[in-house]
């Protein structure tokens, strides 16, 4: 779940609110300017998972030193821009790999942002990319792959590209751009719904503000599983 809210006490109460119904906290770049490392600290001893989501994009070197402060920070899942190019993310995994033979093998997982999900053709024109979405999605998910990072930031309907894409079943495709059937896409374009990205094949999906803005947010959280569970009631039905 993302943890998209403006303040560390706000962050915290929903921790202790979701934490038996969400199997990750995403805390990105607003609430960790906000409250630093020590929030992250805080939700890992409240015996939580943190997904830090800064997307980290610099030279190699940068990049390197900022994932071995994240990794060491104990966070299960980060990101880093899959634009970089391939020497920033050999670099980052080699970062993460040396914290973790320090740490009894203990590792955090390098995820590669692709396009963001509220960028469309539209956008990547005006940034002078002429390749549609999908075709930069599957450019920069080879480029990931083959940089050894463990998977990918993508939006759900470039999941089952990516999934036929890349050799290995465990690489991971982490969904944002997640809304409800009954939520509005606000700012972001290229969505689908918790069931549908599910049988598409995605790892883990991010939901934010269809929970953190609801009058109610461990009853939009349970909505948001019912539907990801009547899915895969569906697929174990068909199989």
């Amino acid at each position: 779940m993302a943890l998209d809210v403006e303040s560390p006490t706000k962050a915290l109460g929903l921790v202790r609110e979701l934490h038996d119904i969400a199997g990750m906290f995403k805390v990105g770049s607003q609430l960790f300017t906000s409250a630093g490392p020590q929030i992250v600290k805080d939700i890992i001893a409240l015996n939580a998972k943190v997904f830090l989501d800064l997307k980290f994009h610099d030279i190699p070197h940068q990049v390197a030193g900022a994932a071995r402060a994240a990794a060491e920070l104990g966070v299960s899942l980060f990101t880093i821009h899959a634009s970089g190019g391939s020497e920033m993310m050999r670099w980052t995994v080699e970062s993460v790999a040396e914290v973790a033979d320090k740490n009894s093998g203990v590792r955090s997982q390098v995820l590669a942002i692709t396009v963001l999900t509220s960028i469309d053709a539209t956008v990547l024109s005006q940034i002078g990319v002429t390749s549609s979405p999908e075709e930069s999605v599957l450019r920069l998910v080879r480029l990931a792959e083959s940089s050894g990072v463990d998977g990918v930031v993508a939006s759900p309907q470039e999941i089952k590209t990516i999934r036929n894409a890349v050799s290995d079943a465990k690489f991971l495709v982490v969904t944002p751009g997640i809304r409800p059937s009954t939520a509005s896409q606000e700012d972001q374009k290229r969505v689908a719904t918790p069931a549908a990205a599910i049988a598409a094949g995605a790892s883990y999906l991010v939901v934010g503000r269809p929970i953190t803005a609801a009058p109610d947010p461990l009853a939009a959280a349970h909505q948001i599983v019912a539907e990801m569970s009547g899915q895969e009631m569906a697929a174990n039905e068909r199989n």
